[in-house]
């Protein structure tokens, strides 16, 4: 006797609920209370609460240091593209391109190695790279002739956030790269077959078949890469702090520093309540847009 389909729904339902239930209660209520801080003036030490309604956020809006934090993440973010997402396709086609098979598993161990670091070791790493005294950095501009592009990279206010940015594109180039070309080995080989044999040289290949076939992982890559940069804590904490003078502050640290520093967690609330609102639309619409490009063969 066939089983109704209700009761297969139901059954289904059953298997999906112990699920629904963990993401419900370490996810969305989080999300739901977090929501509910943002309106409270809150001392954390003495317990007081008072509601405030949609204070926090007008105080959001007259922030400097906050508009000064999203547009280091906004920095962030399109450094981010250009080296993890572009960058990263280019060098992964340019080794996927290597006949011998050793070479490439060897280039892409060497990539890959930066990323079994720690993000807070790689800080560290380049904090005493930056040191301006002993780091080697400006011993080696000095060796070249270069020395008067010596200075204090982390603790100016001009270059402590993109030193920050370098160090970080250092220690995720090579995950991404490797991502990529895992998806350009799903490319069926005989397409590059068929573009070699109609006269195509490698860049026309490159920007002909292996661009429009890897749109899917470019995608997820942009929404990873986006929503990472607008995540971004440990490095700056390790390296700066967010010094000097607020330069190098993105939003984490802003939070953390309103909440855990300045004793104002329902505006570290109201900021955490904005990361989430434009990861939240970042990964929407990169979601929309891989749905209509999807790659098929």
């Amino acid at each position: 006797m066939p089983v109704p389909t209700i009761v297969k729904r139901a059954l289904g339902l059953a298997w999906v609920l112990p699920a629904l239930a963990l993401v419900g209660v370490f996810v969305y209520f989080p999300l739901a209370e977090n929501l509910g801080f943002s309106t409270l003036e809150w001392d954390i030490y003495s317990g007081s609460q008072e509601f405030v309604g949609l204070e926090n956020y007008r105080k959001l809006v007259d922030d400097p240091v906050f508009w000064r934090s999203l547009g280091n993440n906004v920095m962030y973010a399109v450094v981010s593209i250009a080296f993890q997402v572009c960058g990263a396709l280019v060098l992964a086609a340019l080794i996927e391109g290597v006949r011998s098979q050793r070479w490439q598993r060897i280039l892409r161990s060497i990539y890959f190695i930066p990323c079994a670091i720690s993000l807070t070791v790689a800080g560290l790493l380049f904090y005493f790279i930056y040191e301006p005294n002993l780091g080697p950095l400006n011993h080696l501009l000095e060796a070249v002739g270069l020395g008067d592009l010596t200075r204090s990279w982390l603790g100016q206010e001009s270059t402590a956030m993109p030193a920050i940015i370098a160090m970080s594109q250092w220690q995720g180039f090579g995950y991404s790269t490797l991502l990529f070309a895992v998806a350009i080995q799903r490319i069926p080989s005989e397409i590059y077959h068929a573009a070699a044999l109609d006269g195509t040289g490698p860049l026309r290949r490159f920007f002909h078949v292996t661009v429009p076939l890897v749109r899917e992982m470019t995608g997820l890559m942009m929404m990873v890469t986006i929503s990472g940069a607008f995540q971004v804590f440990n490095e700056v904490m390790v390296m700066t702090g967010g010094g000097p003078d607020n330069s190098s502050q993105v939003l984490g640290t802003w939070l953390y520093r309103s909440g855990f520093v300045r004793n104002d967690f329902g505006y570290a609330a109201a900021i955490a309540t904005v990361i989430f609102v434009i990861t939240l639309a970042i990964a929407v619409a990169q979601l929309w847009v891989a749905n209509r490009r999807r790659v098929e063969w």
